[in-house]
């Protein structure tokens, strides 16, 4: 358990869905904490010294630091209840395994929205039709990944569904279209008191702001739709 609770600091970028996995694992686990966010773009030296790949997030510990956001969440897991990982050695190799599949959609949905043109973005929506397919055909009945159990997979891809509620307001890209266990997923977590609480209110206009300033195929409909 961490040395003292009351010590808990998450340095953040409002928009990194990597930071939103921990917000919703502390929140969960119940552990106040406070929220410092950075510009990314000018990172000041003192996150330097605490973050050495000058990413967030960084959990810091009284006087300690936890860097990554894979090892953020183990470290949760290991030092506070309840717990968020089965208790089965091969199910929790599972979980781990989906969270992995979680930041390889995350990186293919960077690819998405930097898609040049409209070629390149269909190319790019149809990799994402692929992994959520495959998520479908994995899911149980529900409401969360793994049934009953909210778990840190939930708590991996909550940040995958709030980009889709984003890219809704500017064109139906059907990549979503026709799953609807991912459908009745998405809408639970979206729910999820944890999940709604790990972006500020302006997200959505953060997250609009961001894509217009790209020039690519979802730059310009972001753009258009201003």
């Amino acid at each position: 358990m961490p040395s003292d609770r009351s010590e808990l600091l998450l340095i953040s970028h409002p928009m990194c869905p990597y930071v939103q996995r921990a917000a919703i694992a502390l929140a969960e686990k119940k552990l106040p904490f406070q929220r410092r966010d950075i510009d990314l773009a000018v990172k000041p030296a003192w996150f330097l010294a605490l973050s050495p790949l000058g990413k967030t997030p960084v959990l810091q510990v009284g006087d300690d630091v936890v860097f990554e956001s894979a090892v953020i969440l183990e470290y949760l897991e290991e030092t506070t209840g309840p717990a968020l990982h089965p208790k089965g050695a091969l199910q929790r190799a599972r979980h781990r395994g989906w969270i992995e599949i979680g930041s390889a959609i995350l990186n293919d949905i960077g690819r998405l929205y930097s898609a040049p043109d409209e070629a390149a973005f269909k190319t790019r929506a149809g990799v994402l039709v692929g992994h959520f397919r495959q998520i479908e055909a994995q899911l149980s009945e529900g409401p969360w990944f793994a049934g009953q159990s909210f778990s840190l997979v939930d708590a991996a891809f909550a940040p995958v569904f709030r980009y889709f509620d984003v890219f809704d307001q500017l064109g139906d890209f059907g990549i979503l279209t026709g799953l609807p266990k991912v459908a009745a997923w998405r809408a639970a977590l979206e729910a999820r008191p944890s999940v709604k609480a790990a972006v500020s209110n302006d997200y959505p206009a953060l997250l609009l702001a961001f894509l217009a300033k790209r020039q690519s195929h979802l730059g310009q409909l972001a753009r258009v739709n201003a």
